[in-house]
């Protein structure tokens, strides 16, 4: 076997205690320099993303005068795999001992995994399953006995296996039974001078413990435990962790939202999970008659482990910056060098609490970024990285940094969706210059580079503005939106938690105006907690563009017990909210609006006052066009304001739209009743509030990229911007 390859690495990398921070308040920074050296840190204003030749370019603010510091770097490693791990051991008398615990894979490791592992006075006794079957492992001085199966079990079924062993006799045992029927098979062998140390040790779960974790199971694991005595035979494979009278025993069925791991044994030897893997998910003796964890926890049994989990990166803090009085609110980075290369740490400057400093707040959809930190799409080919390098854009991509996690569009090793995403890490994907997508007709950027297209264009048209976050919006409320006169999102605020979005209600029912200028917009419903600080939670349940669909039963968030997926699902349509809600989708690629008569009505006009003709935005840094990739429409059914005028309408979706799957019923029914194709529209709609609010929306993610227009933040989408901006801010 050939020896693996080595994990790629950046030169220089980091990341933040927190995307944002006010004056007076300190970011912490923890970087990793792969060949070691000296590294340097300076501040930088962020103006614009985008390195298009043809665009805004990327442009800095050098403000090393604020803030520049030289440090020593070292390399910080990665650990990726989650696993449990019960630090105290259980006591237990001389004689023979089962390891044992109830496993469900979807796909075979690659290697060895370890189910079981307890290290005691240098003596490892390791439970694990592979291609050769279920494996038990007795190491002691450099010796190993291994005992196999043979065979490795069927996947996507649930199966009891056991290690046993006996030091007066030196029988071994290794068996794996079938919860559902069929016959047990048992493999074992006598080792003479067999030692098991009966003072106990540390035990890991899904990893093998020593010296760091390695050899990481990808599956379910339910049931765990240490038992008194040897087995070669297990008449009741199914029985309950009570019912086995463990030495310890660990009930996953208890404390589902948190990180413990609760021994229901006597000695209480609990213990704690490494890297978030996933619980509130169906274990082997799921019932079927609830859905939702909360009201049958015994049914949720079970963790699923991954070998490429990963929560917090853990690395040491290197340095820190103390955001300095009188610093405007804004897009700020750490621009971070090294002998080797270069990276930027992006972070948000808010203004001091309780305060504003301008009239105008950006909303940036930090959530949205996170939820697709990391994003490995496949598409970094030989023609995008000579874009990359011809147009001087970030030079790194996922697709080649596995080691830095991957996002919630990605997959486990199993198949299963990754769930969780840490902002605990460095994101490639966030960062500066970052190009999503060759991209035919303009830049290709998505999510925090492409919203610098409209702070860029906010800063070209002399508008002062102040930058908040959905993080602080979340913690904060709508008290922190009270101060503004208008609050905008960027292109695409995909991902909400219910207290986001009943602030942003409450502040356009109180009088506030909001202008929503993305599309696929307050889509799905995440889940956030103070005892994950840094992570975020998301459940693909029913309905939606999915880019994995979470298993029947598994729709209920672990951290916060609430129903995950759409908030169309949860009775929260983006319409309620915004006015139009995503309705179709295709590649990266956009058509133009043309208007409807009220956009000439004289309580409307003032919107588009200096447009010229009938339509407009065939043109653009995002796909070319103004209304493309992702787009919303109106629906009074599903919540849209009555009253709401919808002023215009996207045209001639390219063919590779297709309409979204929660708009229909059937191949050819439609929630509407309208043909399916005609709910491929992007609608421009704007709204007033009993409490004196407005919303306008624009239905699309790539409008922004339609600010610029021949060489310049101008033309009809710009007007309309400033028209909409201007009167809202003055009000």
């Amino acid at each position: 076997m050939s020896p693996p390859l080595p994990i790629a690495e950046l030169p220089i990398t980091g990341y933040l205690d927190r995307f944002s921070h006010r004056p007076g308040e300190r970011f912490t920074a923890h970087v990793s320099v792969r060949d070691g050296g000296t590294a340097r840190a300076r501040l930088v204003r962020v103006i614009s993303g985008d390195p298009n030749p043809a665009g805004p370019g990327l442009r800095f603010e050098d403000l090393s005068q604020r803030f520049d510091v030289t440090f020593a770097g070292r390399r910080q490693p990665i650990r990726l795999g989650s696993h449990a791990v019960v630090p105290r051991a259980p006591r237990r008398a001389a004689g023979p001992l089962t390891w044992t615990a109830l496993v469900w894979m979807a796909a075979l490791p690659p290697g060895e995994a370890t189910i079981l592992c307890e290290v005691a006075e240098g003596v490892a006794s390791t439970l694990a399953i592979g291609r050769d079957g279920v494996t038990g492992i007795v190491s002691a001085d450099a010796q190993a006995v291994v005992v196999a199966t043979g065979r490795a079990p069927a996947l996507r079924r649930w199966y009891r296996v056991w290690l046993s062993a006996d030091p007066g006799t030196g029988r071994v045992a290794v068996g794996v039974a079938p919860l559902d029927g069929g016959a047990a098979t048992v493999a074992t062998a006598v080792v003479p001078g067999l030692r098991i140390p009966p003072g106990g040790g540390r035990i890991t779960i899904a990893a093998n413990g020593a010296p760091q974790p390695s050899n990481h199971f990808t599956g379910k694991i339910e049931d765990p435990a240490l038992l008194e005595g040897y087995r070669d035979a297990w008449p009741h494979p199914d029985a309950t962790l009570a019912a086995l009278a463990p030495i310890a025993g660990w009930d996953f069925a208890r404390d589902i939202p948190t990180q413990r791991i609760l021994d229901i044994g006597d000695q209480a030897c609990d213990g704690h999970l490494v890297n978030i893997p996933t619980r509130a998910v169906v274990g082997a003796r799921w019932s079927g008659r609830e859905m939702c964890w909360r009201h049958a926890p015994a049914d949720y049994a079970a963790i699923h482990f991954h070998a490429d989990d990963l929560g917090d990166c853990g690395w040491q803090a290197d340095f820190a910056f103390e955001v300095p009085a009188g610093l405007r609110s804004g897009a700020y980075a750490l621009h971070l060098t090294c002998e080797g290369g270069e990276d930027w740490l992006p972070l948000y400057i808010l203004p001091p609490r309780g305060e504003a400093q301008a009239r105008v707040a950006f909303l940036a959809s930090t959530f949205t970024y996170q939820a697709y930190a990391n994003h490995a799409r496949g598409n970094a080919d030989a023609a995008y990285k000579a874009r990359v390098a011809a147009w001087g854009a970030y030079p790194h991509n996922p697709d080649d940094f596995p080691i830095y996690g991957r996002s919630t569009y990605n997959k486990h090793p199993d198949g299963s969706g990754i769930a969780f995403s840490s902002r605990l890490r460095p994101i490639l994907t966030m960062r500066p210059g970052f190009l999503t997508f060759n991209d035919a007709r303009g830049s290709g950027l998505r999510h925090y580079p492409a919203d610098t297209h409209l702070l860029a264009w906010l800063e070209a048209r002399g508008i002062a503005f102040d930058v908040i976050t959905d993080e602080d919006l979340h913690e904060e409320g709508v008290g922190l939106l009270k101060p503004y006169s208008v609050v905008m999102t960027g292109s695409h605020p995909e991902y909400h938690t219910l207290q986001t979005l009943d602030a942003l209600a409450a502040y356009t029912r109180d009088g506030g105006r909001l202008m929503y200028l993305g599309g696929n917009g307050f889509y799905w419903r995440i889940a956030v907690t103070q005892t994950l600080p840094g992570v975020m939670e998301l459940r693909r349940a029913e309905g939606g563009i999915r880019a994995w669909a979470a298993e029947p039963g598994e729709y209920w968030h672990q951290t916060d017990g609430a129903y995950g997926g759409l908030w169309r699902r949860n009775r929260r349509p983006p319409q309620m909210l915004a006015g139009v809600g995503f309705s179709g989708q295709g590649l990266f690629e956009g058509t133009h609006y043309r208007l409807l008569p009220l956009a000439r009505d004289p309580r409307h006009a003032w919107i588009f006052d200096g447009v010229e003709g009938e339509t407009f935005g065939d043109y653009g840094l995002s796909g070319g066009g103004a209304a493309g990739f992702e787009l919303d429409r109106a629906d009074f059914a599903l919540g849209t304001p009555e009253g709401t005028a919808i002023l215009a309408r996207s045209e001639d979706p390219p063919a590779s739209f297709v309409t979204v799957p929660e708009e229909l019923l059937s191949h050819i029914a439609t929630v509407t009743g309208e043909k399916p194709d005609a709910l491929k529209r992007a609608e421009i709609v704007y709204f007033e509030t009993p409490g004196g609010g407005a919303v306008f929306a624009t239905g699309s993610i790539t409008w922004c990229g339609s600010l610029w227009q021949d060489g310049a933040f101008q033309g009809p989408v710009s007007r309309i911007m400033e028209n909409v901006l201007r009167r809202f801010a003055a009000q």
